[in-house]
């Protein structure tokens, strides 16, 4: 197994998540689309404006020498600045992007277990998550218990309930 520690986020991650939202964005091989192509998207720039909100929490993946490799976090949408995943006010989205170099290693599930955990402890009964059609990550996330509730624009929206 991988040598990764998990960290709590803080406000001062705000830069690292912004360049794991754009690692999200390039998911396939040989994808390049470039941090001002990514933001120039307002619902990418909503998974980290104003990072950390009151009710925003996340986690950060270190390597051995405390390098940040990879973060899961969540945020609140309003119904009217609703982003990818958005299924209703008070149901946390999901985001989360890994390395490449550290992908299928068991980072991006122990995120997501912390994350859920996170949301879980928070008293949230959903929280929900928007992936592309055709990305690996579909997978892991349909195995942590996620399903899908909604397709649209080449994205299934899915929700994983945290009873």
């Amino acid at each position: 197994m991988a040598d990764y520690t998990i960290r709590p986020a803080i406000p001062s991650d705000g830069a690292f998540l912004a360049d794991m939202v754009v690692e999200a964005a390039n998911w396939r091989a040989g994808a390049t689309r470039p941090k001002p192509t990514v933001f120039a998207d307002p619902v990418s720039r909503g998974y980290i404006a104003g990072w950390q909100r009151p009710a925003d929490t996340g986690f950060v993946a270190l390597d051995g020498d405390a390098e940040p490799i990879g973060a899961a976090w969540y945020r609140l949408f309003a119904a009217d600045t609703p982003a990818h995943g958005f299924v209703a006010a008070g149901v946390p989205e999901l985001i989360i992007g890994v390395q490449p170099l550290w992908r299928a290693q068991g980072v991006g599930r122990t995120l997501m277990r912390s994350l859920t955990d996170a949301a879980r402890a928070a008293g949230y009964a959903r929280i929900t998550l928007s992936v592309e059609h055709g990305n690996f990550a579909h997978a892991l996330y349909r195995s942590e218990g996620f399903a899908v509730v909604g397709t649209r624009g080449g994205r299934d929206t899915m929700v994983r309930v945290l009873g």
